[in-house]
């Protein structure tokens, strides 16, 4: 991943507080109650989809997670965690609300805490997609995969607005599991060395000067 975009020291002097574990991501150099850009919405809510595929129950997951890294401050309930990723244009039920700077860093966070707890299982789906796509295997003959990847169409399609014409090339099954494993691999990214760190940045190339 391209991590170029530039980003500003954080700003202690902040009116909003920000639990310590915040501190660890940069401030992206954006204006002051701006929000988060629109790529930057739309790919934090995709990778929180992937999560949802791969645990069952994958929203309280989320919540209790929350409630252990001290976020409850941020993310307060259900209903406060679906207005956060309703900022995302593309979904159905999408509301004009930014997305803050304190809300994406705490979603990410929740998403890499996670996918360092499923380290395991995501390397080791990767590992089969890729021994199946190599001897040209169909994909649901692993029921593991299959699940996986069954799931996210499931939560794409019944939370994602079809018509847009950004997701108009994501209009088949072989589309949208290719997007499911991309997101694998970017969830796989985020427990490497500084994951977490890297991939907020990533969040903001090209999105920021």
């Amino acid at each position: 991943m391209n991590v170029s975009a530039s980003l500003t020291p954080l700003n202690s002097s902040s009116s909003e507080a920000s639990p310590s574990i915040l501190d660890t991501l940069p401030d992206p150099a954006i204006a002051p109650g701006q929000g988060c850009p629109r790529r930057t919405r739309l790919q934090i809510d995709l990778i929180l989809l992937a999560i949802e595929a791969l645990e069952l129950g994958g929203s309280e997951a989320l919540l209790s997670v929350a409630q252990e890294l001290e976020l409850k401050e941020i993310i307060k309930n259900r209903v406060n965690l679906w207005r956060m990723r309703a900022s995302n244009p593309l979904r159905r039920a999408s509301i004009r609300r930014p997305l803050t700077v304190p809300e994406a860093k705490a979603l990410v966070v929740i998403c890499c805490y996670i996918a360092r707890r499923l380290t395991v299982v995501i390397r080791q789906m990767l590992m089969i997609y890729q021994q199946m796509y190599d001897k040209q295997i169909p994909l649901e003959q692993n029921l593991r995969l299959a699940k996986y990847l069954e799931r996210f169409r499931a939560h794409f399609r019944s939370r994602m607005n079809a018509k847009r014409s950004a997701l108009l090339k994501l209009n088949s099954d072989e589309k949208l599991d290719d997007l499911a494993i991309d997101l694998l691999g970017q969830l796989l990214f985020c427990t490497g060395t500084s994951g977490m760190q890297r991939f907020w940045i990533s969040l903001f190339d090209g999105e920021v000067e």
